[in-house]
């Protein structure tokens, strides 16, 4: 009993220490409030604030030291540090609330720059007080220009889309027009595109014009309702929206950065862009990606309209996190910023978000413009790691999605008129090689002049690099024609992205148009640099390419090489190039066999050319009486020379000369089979090659050194001597 009223009387003790300790910090806690809220009475921005939050309607501004006061505090502390989101309601309420008139809004506004984030409910009632009509048109633009400015800082944008009709009632306004069009364009979800929409559109269009921002957001509603947007958009536009930030252009950033807070990207970018101080060849600093951020800075909110919990995409850290929020995924307020994730690439290649495509499409065609094709004289020389870094980016994101992107594509065909064929030129090729397929008419314009330009007026490994790029380009087109092709009405559609479409008679003619045009470069430029085996090499690999265009991709297309790859690839000194025209040549056999018998078959309207067949006859049989029967003068032969000058030549047996044997390409493992068959003999007669039993031996040697191709040459076409 002794020992529980001991515990009883400790257990006391310490209910009393807790109590008096409890007691004594509610104290502190009180004169700690008691302090602050005394603090902040004496404040003069407090003050300031209750100022404008009570003044009473009707209070004159004229001779008003008292308003002047408080409204020379307001703007030291939002340039010195910002304003919060309470005293950014307070002021924004008082200026369009017109209490002491118009004539301060215009300062009130200009002075509006948040620490952190905008309240979404200030911005609302805000636009509500538009509807007043006793608010100066100027003003007016000006707020509008505000909201773009801060659009990325503001916390939510549910219940402004919800108000999304009342805003689009001000687009009828002319001054307005362009700045509401601009806001439109970023509120616009699919279920705000309706008809009635549409047509005050088209009616203002006109009116006033085909005037850029009407155009943009007409292409928007077009993404989203194709069906509703008859009009033709033009493919490529100017931007139509300008950076309407010069009033808060400096002080904004500094309070940003005052505040160790990263500076939203289109603001910095915007910035960049409007620089009056600087020349118009602009540096590449907002080539630099912009850092993944949220659109808010709050945690993730309910939608409204569909009640579900959205989730921004800088939180995803894994793909089953993706896989578990795919429809549920807040893209970031900088679309730039999704070519540097992988995660953000493969939400776009799973989802197909037209909206989020035509916003980074919108980002990347700003970016690759300004600084590319208005400074390539010189501002891209002196940022060329910036660029290089840039550009391999967008490779590793085009690369991962396997296509371009259309801002890319149209970037690069303004780019190669101006392109001196050295500047960032692996990245450039490998950008073109993603071109899509190019319509017929189109093709030579965009492509092929400027391209033969730089072919020939550059060095040979540029020539090498560009066959390459178009050889690259050919493989993509017909792995597109063999994936996307319909078996009904044979349209291709050029990617993903978009709904142009192209028939099969006009994605052979593109095919056989690239086809020839590489010919012709091919035949010039092994005349330009005296048939360099690395060059042919690479044209080789271009018309590997081509022979198998019917059985490996199913496009029913035969272009032969000219006589200028062929010949050249024949006499070639070097055994590696002749064994590859082999194998392009068997080949060409096989898939021309396999079209022909498809077509007896099938009786589908399969038309090869003549003139196909009658150039592989010819090639085929130049190569069969040259290598093996040991007659290059034939009658029926397209290369000819007078017997007179062969005899001129001095070469004895010069019918010969280009036989498995004789052939300078062969010649040295000819004798080095013949000191290996008979390496008694003093005096070497390669003719006894040709004996039967060695001729087979010498076959045999040969395809051990892995001449591939020359084996199926040989075994297809002289298949009993073989």
């Amino acid at each position: 009993m002794a020992t529980l009223l001991n515990l009883s009387d400790s257990d006391f003790s310490v209910r009393n220490d807790q109590s008096l300790s409890n007691r004594t910090s509610n104290r502190s806690l009180r004169v700690a409030e008691k302090e602050r809220k005394k603090n902040e009475a004496e404040d003069p921005f407090v003050l300031a604030l209750k100022y404008f939050s009570e003044v009473e309607v009707g209070t004159p501004v004229i001779g008003n030291d008292e308003l002047e006061k408080n409204l020379v505090q307001v703007e030291k502390v939002a340039l010195n540090r910002g304003l919060s989101p309470e005293a950014l309601s307070v002021m924004l309420e008082f200026a369009m609330s017109l209490r002491m008139g118009s004539s301060p809004c215009a300062r009130v506004l200009k002075c509006l720059l948040p620490a952190s984030v905008v309240p979404q409910e200030a911005v609302v009632r805000a636009v509500v007080w538009l509807s007043v009509g006793k608010i100066p048109i100027s003003t007016q633009v000006l707020f509008i220009k505000w909201v773009l400015t801060v659009f990325d800082m503001i916390d939510a944008k549910d219940r402004l889309r919800a108000i999304y009709g009342f805003i689009f009632s001000f687009v009828t306004d002319e001054n307005l027009c362009p700045f509401i069009c601009h806001l439109l364009y970023l509120l616009t979800r699919k279920e705000s595109v309706r008809v009635f929409r549409v047509r005050k559109l088209l009616e203002l269009q006109s009116k006033l014009g085909r005037q850029p921002y009407l155009l943009h957001l007409l292409s928007l509603y077009k993404v989203f309702c194709p069906e509703l947007v008859t009009l033709s958009i033009p493919s490529r536009m100017r931007s139509g929206f300008k950076n309407h930030i010069s009033p808060w252009k400096s002080a904004l950033m500094g309070v940003q950065k005052r505040n160790n807070l990263q500076v939203p990207s289109s603001i910095s970018t915007a910035f960049a862009g409007k620089d009056k101080s600087t020349s118009r060849k602009r540096k590449l600093n907002h080539l630099e990606l912009p850092a993944m951020s949220a659109v808010t800075n709050k945690e993730p909110q309910m939608e409204q309209t569909s009640r579900r919990k959205l989730v921004p995409l800088v939180q995803i850290q894994s793909f089953s996190q993706l896989l578990e929020n795919m429809h549920r995924i807040e893209l970031p307020s900088q679309m730039g910023s999704l070519l540097g994730s992988s995660l953000a690439l493969q939400y776009l290649d799973c989802v197909q978000d037209e909206a989020a495509l035509l916003r980074l499409n919108f980002w990347l065609g700003y970016a690759l413009h300004e600084e590319f094709l208005f400074c390539s004289d010189g501002g891209a020389n002196q940022n060329a790691g910036e660029a290089l870094q840039f550009l391999n980016r967008l490779l590793c994101a085009q690369h991962f999605l396997q296509e371009g992107f259309p801002s890319s594509d149209a970037f690069l065909y303004k780019f190669l008129n101006v392109w001196d064929g050295s500047l960032l030129c692996p990245q450039i090729l490998n950008l073109l090689s993603n071109i899509p397929v190019i319509p017929s008419s189109q093709i030579k314009t965009l492509l092929f002049e400027p391209l033969m330009q730089l072919f020939f007026t550059s060095s040979l490994f540029f020539k090498c690099g560009l066959i390459e790029c178009l050889n690259h380009m050919l493989l993509k087109w017909l792995t597109w024609h063999s994936v996307y092709a319909l078996e009904d009405d044979l349209d291709i559609s050029l990617n993903s992205h978009t709904s142009i479409n192209i028939t099969l008679s006009g994605f052979k003619d593109s095919v056989m148009d690239l086809v020839h045009f590489v010919g012709r470069l091919a035949s010039v430029g092994l005349q330009l640099e005296g048939c360099h085996s690395l060059l042919l090499n690479f044209i080789l690999d271009f018309y590997e390419t081509v022979c198998d265009t019917f059985l490996k991709f199913g496009l029913p297309l035969m272009v032969m090489p000219p006589p200028g790859v062929f010949y050249t690839a024949f006499f070639a000194t070097d055994p590696v190039s002749v064994d590859r025209l082999a194998y392009i040549m068997h080949r060409y056999k096989v898939n021309l066999t396999s079209a022909k018998s498809q077509e007896k078959v099938t009786k589908q309207a399969f038309h090869i050319n003549r003139q196909t067949f009658r150039d592989f006859n010819h090639y085929l049989v130049f190569m069969v009486n040259g290598l093996w029967n040991s007659n290059m003068c034939y009658t029926e032969a397209n290369l000819q020379l007078s017997e007179e000058l062969l005899e001129k030549s001095g070469v004895p047996q010069y019918s010969t000369r280009f036989d498995l044997i004789h052939h300078p390409a062969f010649m040295s493992y000819a004798v080095d089979f013949h000191q290996k068959c008979w390496p008694g003999r003093k005096d070497m007669d390669l003719n006894s090659i040709k004996q039967s039993k060695p001729w087979s031996w010498y076959l045999e040697y040969l395809y051990t050194q892995g001449f591939d191709g020359l084996k199926d040459f040989i075994q297809n076409n002289i298949g009993r001597w073989a």
